[in-house]
């Protein structure tokens, strides 16, 4: 395996605390494998090789000019150019705030909402503002790479529980309840999810905000793939924001959200979490000698985002409605491959089992990260290992690229499986 996919390997650790040059906190943080995926294959492609990536989860669509307008306007005015609020515009809290009741149904103040830099912000802030040393978060599996992270700069335990392919990947009430302890505090709950594309209906949603709400516990529910969730065969799927659902939990339930997905704004790092009063101005006050405002041109530009309509959102559902069908059932005429029809977000996530075991150029692959070695390698193909989601024996295959890009890829995979 290359350097590119390998964890970092720990430092030794020093005699004396004073040569100890990186602290133990941020020693043991994991680079984000999505993130070094993506780099990899930008960077093969900038040597010339012809390298197809899956890796990065980001729309490959503009963002909506209309938004770029609105930044470029922010821009001329002289009141953009100085400090504002540490909690977020007060425009735009108040649009996050409308925007939320028209989405899912949830009303909240402007005064629960706090805009910051990215979703990522969004999820570290929530969980320093719930837990203390020791405190336990169940996180389904698959989970995305800076959950875990996250919940451990907190200073709190991570506890994965895992869901595979034979259950499209959706924990369940006993899973959950398998895994509770006295120390346990919070539930991370995603729908539709990243890695795995998938979304829980509404019955399981009502069950597991009952079982979180019989046992006194805290909810971050991640909603930034909430636009993206795809029709089925009888018309659209009975989900929604749990929140909503469970609305006896709105006072122990953190939301966070952002425009990157759904506006193709991954860049412009605008995100935002919604929650009880006493848990945002703790998270406000900590943004506030963290980073202080979130830009403010680009806070203008996602409140052009949030206050508009949802047009634009549409055709890139339908895009990426039309690749999740394209990518599913060629990955599926692949032997030795099961990848479920995911219900949203844009990732197709394979279950390559039936892969390993076996000789690839003479070289064994036990592994799902050795295998995505050598399909870089021998295919020019950027994918996702499942060891970055805590859950070996999988790949992950971002569906947010162009249409060309996405058939030779995987007709690239065929090939090379159809040699072994």
């Amino acid at each position: 395996m290359s350097d590119a996919l390998l964890p970092p390997v720990p430092t030794p650790e020093p005699t004396s605390p004073r040569d100890r040059r990186v602290s133990r906190r941020l020693s043991a943080i994991a680079e984000s494998a999505t993130l070094r995926v993506d780099a990899r294959a930008k960077a093969l492609k900038a040597e010339g090789r012809p390298v197809i990536g899956f890796g990065a989860g980001e729309p490959d669509f503009p963002t909506p000019g209309y938004i770029v307008d609105a930044a470029v306007a922010a821009c001329l005015r002289p009141a953009s150019h100085r400090y504002s609020p540490a909690g977020g515009l007060p425009e735009l809290r108040r649009a996050i705030a409308d925007k939320t009741v028209r989405d899912s149904g949830l009303e909240v103040a402007p005064s629960r909402v706090l805009v910051t830099n990215g979703g990522k912000q969004a999820i570290y802030a929530a969980f320093a503002a719930m837990l203390d040393p020791g405190d336990e978060v169940i996180l389904p599996a698959p989970y995305w790479t800076t959950y875990p992270e996250a919940i451990r700069l907190a200073g709190g335990v991570p506890v994965p529980v895992l869901a595979d392919e034979t259950q499209d990947y959706r924990v369940t009430v006993g899973q959950l309840e398998a895994a509770r302890t006295e120390r346990t505090k919070v539930l991370l709950f995603v729908s539709p999810a990243n890695p795995t594309g998938a979304v829980y209906p509404g019955d399981e949603i009502r069950a597991i905000g009952q079982w979180v709400e019989d046992h006194g516990l805290w909810v971050v529910a991640d909603e930034i793939y909430e636009h993206l969730v795809y029709d089925d065969e009888d018309g659209l799927p009975d989900t929604g924001s749990m929140p909503v659902l469970c609305p006896d939990l709105q006072d122990r339930c953190v939301i966070v959200n952002g425009v990157a997905k759904t506006y193709a704004m991954t860049g412009w790092r605008v995100g935002w979490m919604i929650g009880p009063s006493d848990l945002v101005q703790a998270a406000t006050n900590l943004q506030s000698h963290l980073t202080s405002n979130v830009a403010n041109v680009a806070q203008h530009a996602a409140l052009a985002a949030v206050a508009g309509d949802l047009s634009a959102v549409a055709e890139m559902r339908s895009a990426f409605d039309r690749r999740r069908h394209t990518i599913v059932t060629m990955l599926n005429e692949i032997e030795g491959i099961t990848c479920p029809m995911p219900g949203g977000a844009f990732y197709a996530y394979p279950a390559v089992k039936g892969l390993l075991g076996r000789e690839y150029d003479g070289r064994t692959v036990d592994t799902s990260a050795d295998l995505a070695e050598v399909i870089l390698e021998k295919a020019e193909v950027a994918v996702v290992p499942g060891e970055a989601f805590g859950s070996p024996g999988y790949l992950r295959l971002s569906y947010a690229l162009g249409d060309d890009d996405l058939l030779e890829g995987v007709a690239r995979l065929q090939r090379l499986f159809a040699r072994v």
